[in-house]
């Protein structure tokens, strides 16, 4: 007498050990059957992805096919899913059982054959009190080792946080704008090594003195949305590591051109440490920061050429104009983080932006025939100067935008503007010297 049920197919084997161990830590072939029977399963259960087969003729395998309701295909596991391999660490979760991976309540180390390597903030201390360990290498709470008071390491240094330190990509303009003074300032036949010298001691004395300047301004970067991820307000940084980092770099920057430049070369690269204190203090940090910004490419012309002359002026003046419009537009871009800082800048003491937009238009407007001075002086030919003048007018008429506007766009602009401006001032003037 057959009494199977129509559409057998509904019949599966699920595995109801609910409590078993990880794959993993089970013994090969332990998910095999055991403890299984078949058992129907509701329509609302059935999982889609297993349709009923068909034979060879593509005829539904009902309940009297040989691979039908005899042989009961075991579906999905639907109540159950297999267990990670990992689960999400807990708030007092260790992952050794060795000392060192008891790193207290907020994250795991990593241990290792032996060797653990807890992730902690510097200055980190690790307590565990007496009493005795209760379960196997994964301790649910830190409590657990004898009462040993445990000091954890400051975190390893990452190459990547101390290169953020010097600002690389800032860099980036110091170093062509000084291989572009000494190479327009070579009188005579160019000196490759002196040449890379004195690039290379004024990007370090550059990336020094933004470390320190970091130092400086490690408080208030904390509290603006545009640096507070920077290495020392984030804490991946010791102040201390950044300090001797800093001064290493300006130290061997500064003995570098004196060897491959000269003493007044080296004197002008000490300057370059006055912007930061005056930041906090006037609307005319700007004005004064713009100083120093423009040095390297007179460090660079004084170290080719032994002394300052007008050309050498003139292209001084080209960088310092040239950062007015730049700085004014990255200050009203930013100037919610400038004001929470506490720093006087123009957006932020004006809010209208008038002067801001003012100002930007004005030293943009002066750019203008200072670019173009150089082509009378005799440092390129007559080629440079339309193309600086066209430049020129390009920029002027997004500042003109931008002191109408007073709009973040319009300032945007401005930014970008400024910073495709100077690349192509230095490579004209390269190629027309």
């Amino acid at each position: 007498m057959d009494v199977r049920r129509r559409g057998s197919r509904s019949l599966v084997v699920e595995d109801r050990r609910s409590l078993r161990a990880p794959r993993r830590r089970a013994r090969r072939g332990a998910d095999r059957v055991r403890n299984q029977r078949p058992y129907l399963v509701p329509p609302s259960r059935q999982h889609p992805l297993h349709p009923p087969r068909r034979d060879h003729r593509g005829a539904r395998a009902g309940a009297g096919h040989p691979w039908g309701a005899d042989r009961p295909d075991k579906a999905r596991r639907l109540d159950q899913q297999r267990p990670p391999r990992r689960r999400r660490a807990g708030a007092r979760d260790v992952d050794c059982d060795c000392p060192a991976g008891v790193a207290g309540p907020v994250r795991a180390g990593r241990c290792w054959r032996g060797r653990c390597s807890p992730v902690r903030r510097p200055g980190t201390t690790i307590r565990a009190s007496s009493r005795p360990a209760v379960g196997g290498a994964r301790v649910k709470d830190a409590r657990a080792l004898a009462s040993v008071p445990l000091h954890v390491s400051r975190r390893a240094w990452h190459i990547g946080d101390f290169v953020a330190l010097a600002k690389p990509r800032l860099n980036f303009l110091v170093v062509l704008t000084s291989a572009a003074g000494y190479y327009l300032g070579a009188t005579s036949r160019l000196n490759p090594w002196g040449m890379a010298g004195t690039v290379l001691g004024t990007a370090l004395v550059a990336g020094g003195a933004a470390a320190l300047n970091q130092v400086y301004e490690r408080d208030t970067d904390a509290l603006m949305r545009r640096t507070r991820t920077r290495p020392l307000p984030d804490g991946r940084v010791e102040v201390v590591d950044a300090q001797v980092f800093g001064g290493i770099l300006a130290a061997a920057g500064l003995g570098l051109l004196l060897s491959a430049g000269n003493i007044l070369a080296a004197g002008l690269a000490i300057a370059t440490l006055v912007y930061t204190p005056l930041k906090r203090r006037s609307t005319k940090a700007t004005l004064v920061g713009a100083v120093p910004g423009a040095l390297p490419l007179l460090i660079g012309w004084v170290a080719s050429r032994g002394s300052v002359s007008l050309a050498g002026v003139l292209l001084f003046g080209i960088v310092y104009l040239w950062q007015i419009p730049h700085f004014m537009a990255i200050a009203w871009l930013y100037r919610d983080d400038y004001g929470t800082a506490g720093f006087p800048m123009l957006p932020v003491v004006e809010p209208d932006g008038r002067r801001t937009g003012r100002q930007a238009l004005l030293y943009a407007l002066a750019l203008i025939p200072v670019s173009v001075a150089p082509a009378f002086v005799g440092v390129t030919g007559p080629a440079y100067g339309w193309i600086a003048a066209g430049l020129g007018l390009v920029l002027l008429g997004l500042t003109l935008r931008f002191a109408v506007t007073r709009s973040d766009a319009s300032a945007r602009l401005v930014f970008l503007g400024s910073i495709t401006y100077l690349p192509l001032i230095w490579v004209t003037m390269i190629l027309d010297h």
